[in-house]
């Protein structure tokens, strides 16, 4: 869930960047300077991904920098995402689910003032080794 993939940069004449990523359909964005643009890079690319995750579309490859063609005023930079933390961080809305526990349990847990909530998502986390 990890990518690098090159991206062109290119400097307006207000001194904003646009980037482009030549590998993947519809993947650009632009920035008020070049860290700005760096930053919302790779906002896009790991939306872009997630959504390419989501949809089971096939990930292409990225190309090597030696294969880009770019244009006088331009530059490459590699930009790299991580689609799984961008998950985690926009994709927390609450979800509610419907489970059965025995009845003891239930009792006990409600008398000791336990958060149900708080101990599935923890249990979750363990069971499947993310945090």
């Amino acid at each position: 869930m990890r990518y690098c993939y090159p991206a062109i940069f290119e400097m307006e004449k207000d001194g904003k960047y646009s980037v482009e990523f030549p590998d993947l359909e519809g993947c650009y964005t632009s920035g008020d300077n070049l860290a700005d643009a760096i930053y919302m890079a790779q906002d896009v690319l790991a939306f872009t991904l997630y959504s390419y995750e989501r949809e089971k579309r096939d990930i292409p490859k990225p190309s090597q920098h030696a294969k880009l063609k770019t244009a006088k005023g331009t530059f490459i930079n590699e930009i790299a995402c991580d689609t799984f933390e961008y998950q985690k961080r926009n994709n927390n809305k609450a979800v509610k689910k419907t489970l059965s526990i025995p009845e003891y349990l239930n009792e006990l847990a409600m008398e000791a003032g336990l958060n149900f909530s708080q101990i599935l998502q923890d249990a979750l986390k363990e069971k499947l080794g993310v945090y």
